[in-house]
């Protein structure tokens, strides 16, 4: 399978806060936002594997800033790194100002999609080979991420945890 560069996933979705999508304090709902960055992860990852893909987890989300009524935000989804079956999708959510036009970072999120067949099995994804620093500070954390997971669910022993061992050595 060849390799893929991040940018080949990338997905924006850009759309406007409605006041159906508020809270009592014309706030966009948390799980409004949620539903946007599953949409997009979901067609980075399908972009990445070219395969059908699902939600496995949503390993982080950071609700750092409000995102108010009449907003236009900005989901921004690609993959940050893959392992056999399984992809870890980085989401940066963008707000923009609506007189400057400036665009400011107001969450993130962190899933994981696994490839399936059409029977629901798991199937390998192409790797992924970072070319930004950033994108190569997303797939070294990735790692990370992936072992403590592993390391929290029992399914691997500390030992086995070379990539967080390698933190506190």
């Amino acid at each position: 399978m060849t390799p893929k560069h991040p940018s080949e996933s990338l997905t924006t979705l850009t759309d406007l806060v409605l006041p159906s999508e508020t809270n009592p304090l014309n706030n966009l709902f948390g799980g409004e936002l949620l539903a946007r960055m599953d949409r997009a992860a979901s067609i980075a990852a399908r972009r990445h594997s070219r395969r059908i893909v699902v939600t496995a987890s949503v390993n982080h989300v950071a609700f750092n800033r409000a995102i108010p009524l009449g907003s236009v935000v900005t989901v921004e989804a690609k993959v940050s790194r893959s392992f056999k079956t399984s992809m870890e999708i980085y989401i940066d959510i963008w707000v923009e100002d609506r007189e400057s036009g400036n665009k400011t970072k107001a969450n993130e999120a962190i899933y994981t999609f696994v490839a399936v067949d059409d029977t629901g099995r798991p199937v390998e994804v192409p790797q992924i080979v970072p070319q930004t620093p950033l994108e190569i500070e997303r797939f070294d954390a990735a790692l990370r991420r992936k072992q403590l997971s592993l390391l929290l669910a029992g399914k691997i022993k500390p030992n086995e945890a070379s990539e967080l061992r390698a933190l506190f050595i």
